[in-house]
């Protein structure tokens, strides 16, 4: 009896929303305990975003991991689960792109077809964004071509990304943090001879001007 085809991996970053632990650059305007509350209400939105795929798309064959940063192994188990994640995976050690990396890689290797990686700060995210990440990464799979998918973010960054083979290269050298983040990565990519699928624009909420439209 032929094997069932290992599911494609939507993985969720997340940092434990504690206060003075998370979301930095929103307590400098709204004190670690409202920014605490923000990062909590963004995660559990990109869960139910994610959730709501699940729920609508009837090709759907993906499986949310929760990637945690911020908390032991066991907490993190309690965590993934109260939120609804099918999995958990500590995001460990080092920089971004090294999270990033790691995450692509254990995806990959544990056989997934293609591995999404998304932040947990937007508020804009819908689950539209995360099908059209997935079926250009399947049907360049069909068609037997390396795919790179890519979320441009509005501070030059970018929000998804999604590969369906491992490229170390691309997290390295980026100048994380900056606004040349996507910029940086489209060139490594270019280099490696990959061309970007690019998604619609979203905006990260980082400052207390983001929450604005949000509201």
């Amino acid at each position: 009896m032929p094997k069932r085809p290992r599911p494609a991996q939507l993985v969720v970053m997340a940092r434990w929303p504690a206060p003075g632990r998370c979301k930095g650059r929103l307590a400098r305007g709204l004190g670690d305990g409202r920014a605490a509350q923000v990062q909590r209400a963004l995660t559990a939105h990109t869960l139910a975003t994610a959730s709501s795929l699940a729920a609508t798309n009837s090709l759907r064959n993906f499986e949310v991991v929760l990637a945690v940063s911020g908390l032991a192994a066991r907490a993190a188990q309690r965590w993934s689960s109260a939120l609804g994640a099918d999995r958990m995976a500590l995001q460990g050690s080092g920089s971004l792109g090294l999270r990033l990396q790691r995450q692509v890689h254990r995806g990959l290797r544990e056989g997934a077809p293609q591995v999404v990686v998304i932040g947990s700060d937007l508020p804009g995210l819908e689950a539209t964004d995360l099908e059209q990440a997935f079926a250009e990464l399947g049907s360049a799979g069909a068609e037997g071509r390396s795919c790179l998918v890519l979320g441009p973010a509005s501070d030059g960054g970018y929000w998804l990304v999604g590969l369906n083979r491992s490229w170390p290269r691309l997290f390295a050298g980026i100048p994380w943090g900056s606004e040349r983040v996507l910029a940086a990565t489209t060139e490594q990519a270019s280099a490696l001879g990959i061309k970007p699928h690019l998604l619609q624009e979203r905006s990260d909420l980082d400052w207390p001007a983001d929450l604005v439209p949000w509201r």
